[in-house]
């Protein structure tokens, strides 16, 4: 790519936590680096003045930047350790094999042992991680192990030796560190009830866990056995103040293809994420052009089939939001939770980021595009008949019902129109009546518009709910225009979307980008709206004031607002700068008076 793709890529990378891979001109990855903000990072090595001349060289040769985001910068951490490990990249440090993250096993056994180990067996057994720091593995244990009392013993208590009796109890138990399932002090149901309890705490689930505790705490208390009750509330201390790490990683997932999509009026965007031996070595995106209006199905159905040939996939198994009939050789699963969820979760994430970049790109190099693009969205997200290319706003503004005022925003292609920005003074309407000024500002503006010949919006948004959505409506039937052009009402609390004549609101999504501009529209309105009213309180305030001064005409009142903005400022300021402004005499005489008159 040119050095302009590549500056445009790194303006549009998010500010989020992720990996970075550099390709240069063969297209052979020369460098993997995680990110706590991808865009921060990356734009560094752009920008930065670079000392070491190894840093120097890769720069010059990186033509394609590639990305993942992840959910947190262990994740991150995790994700450059698997990619280094599969690419072994030119310029980084090279990982050595045997350097493996810590996991926590629960062994696959009769009263499981639960340690920290940093190989995993195929044996059955639970493990989970990796950890990027081994004390957080060693205080995770230490939790546990304060809580439940486990064995820590390589014992075989296998159900015929236990009866043999075997063992004898050790130092753990007379320390109250372990119930002695040796010698059949404790029932396997209870021991496994702890190690299910265990796996939710590991998992991050402490729901039942401090349930548990708490009732116990309660018995306790009531028993008037303080001092275990203490001991317990201690626990649920812990238990409470420690908050577990997500991973991206899971030993029990091999040899799968994960995919995903999202998709708009005109593009699909496919998400790749190949995992192999329990680890994300690849992630790829691809965007497709719709040209029949063709479903979601269909185009993760074609872009399955292009990715897998494209990198010679054979995995036999792929994980799906939905299911899709790729024949017999290739096993679907559509995972609903747990790790594979997570997968799924991952990679609508990263499809969903790899969007919002290609607008970011579309809007510096093809703001045309970017805009059709956009009214199309809002024409299909609101139900219009027609594109939203002139939008209206209004919104209205008083405190306590007085100097109320009304302000109309117009936004042309989605960006502010200033130039046709208007204020409104309400003239018929006593009091704070918010109802009765909306629908005295919509008729007089369009009232206006029509007599001048001037062209009309196709969408009107009244800042409000059912309320002020009623009340404008009533002035577009008064000038014949219900019908012709579109009207919604948005309320703030939950950012419902009003309809006429319908009762139930629409929810837009919270990342719309219909819905950013709608918002973008009301809080331009209430700014433009809320200045003049600030302004008419504070030119009332300070006429007001001056009202009462003998000698103090319309054009003195004017020359001191202009000079000194409000009454306050004038009543402190000294009498030699009055006569500056208003003379010897007119200076002195309101100095005079204001002194007098101070406490009032």
């Amino acid at each position: 790519m040119e050095h302009t793709d590549l500056s445009l890529q790194v303006k549009t990378l998010p500010a989020s936590p992720g990996v970075y891979q550099y390709f240069d001109d063969k297209g052979v990855i020369i460098y993997v680096g995680k990110a706590k903000n991808l865009k921060k990072r990356v734009s560094s090595y752009f920008t930065k003045t670079h000392d070491n001349q190894k840093t120097q060289i890769l720069v010059k040769k990186i033509v394609r930047i590639e990305h993942i985001v992840v959910a947190s910068e262990m994740d991150a951490l995790l994700l450059e350790n698997n990619l280094i490990k599969k690419y072994k990249p030119r310029y980084n440090v090279l990982l050595k094999d045997d350097k493996t993250y810590p996991w926590i096993c629960i062994k696959k056994e009769r009263f499981p042992r639960i340690f920290v180990t940093r190989k995993v067996i195929k044996d059955g057994s639970d493990y989970f991680g990796p950890y990027t720091n081994i004390k957080t593995v060693y205080t995770l244990l230490e939790l546990i192990r304060g809580i439940y009392p486990l064995r820590s013993c390589r014992f075989d208590l296998s159900e015929e030796k236990v009866k043999a009796k075997k063992y004898k109890v050790c130092l753990e138990y007379h320390l109250g560190n372990c119930h002695a399932p040796c010698e059949d002090k404790v029932s396997q149901a209870e021991y496994d009830e702890n190690i299910k309890a265990i796996r939710s705490i590991i998992k991050g689930n402490f729901k039942d866990s401090l349930q548990n505790f708490k009732n116990q705490m309660h018995r306790l208390a009531e028993n008037l056995e303080f001092e275990a009750a203490q001991k317990i509330k201690e626990k649920l201390d812990v238990l409470e103040n420690y908050q577990s790490k997500s991973t991206i990683v899971n030993p029990k997932i091999s040899n799968v293809d994960v995919f995903s999509v999202i998709t708009d009026e005109a593009y699909g965007y496919v998400n790749f994420l190949q995992v192999s031996h329990g680890s994300i070595i690849r992630s790829h995106t691809i965007e497709i052009k719709k040209k029949l209006d063709e479903t979601a199905e269909e185009l993760l159905s074609l872009a399955i089939i292009e990715i897998r040939q494209r990198f010679h996939s054979q995995s036999p198994e792929v994980y799906l939001p939905f299911t899709i009939d790729l024949g017999r050789k290739i096993r679907v699963t559509v995972p609903l939770l747990g790790d594979k969820k997570h997968l799924i979760d991952l990679s609508e994430r990263n499809a969903k980021y790899f969007r919002v970049e290609r607008f970011k790109q579309m809007q510096i190099v093809d703001p045309d595009r970017h805009t059709n693009r956009l009214m199309t969205q809002m024409k299909a997200d609101l139900r219009l008949s027609e594109e939203p290319r002139h939008i209206e706003c209004f919104d209205n503004s008083n405190l306590q019902g007085s100097n109320p005022v009304a302000a109309c925003v117009v936004f042309r292609n989605g960006k502010p129109y200033k130039k046709d920005y208007r204020h409104y003074n309400i003239k018929t309407v006593e009091g704070p009546d918010d109802f009765a000024s909306m629908e005295e500002v919509v008729f007089r503006r369009y009232k206006r518009l029509m007599d001048e010949g001037q062209s009309l919006p196709q969408l009107i948004i009244i800042d409000g709910g059912k309320g002020q959505l009623s009340s404008a409506l009533k002035s577009l039937d008064l000038l014949g225009l219900r019908g012709k052009i579109a009207i919604v009402g948005i309320a703030k609390r939950l950012e419902e979307i009003y309809f006429p004549e319908d009762p139930i609101p629409l929810y837009l999504d919270k990342k719309s980008e219909s819905l950013k501009v709608i918002q973008f529209l009301r809080n331009e309105a209430h700014r433009f709206g809320i200045t003049l009213h600030r302004n008419k309180r504070s030119k009332g305030a300070i006429k007001s004031g001056l009202d009462a001064i003998p000698g103090i005409g319309p054009k003195t009142k004017e020359t001191l607002i202009r000079k000194f903005k409000s009454f306050k400022r004038i009543k402190e300021t000294p009498v030699n700068e009055l006569v500056a402004v208003l003379g010897d005499k007119k200076g002195k005489q309101l100095f005079d008076y204001l002194k007098q008159n101070n406490n009032r």
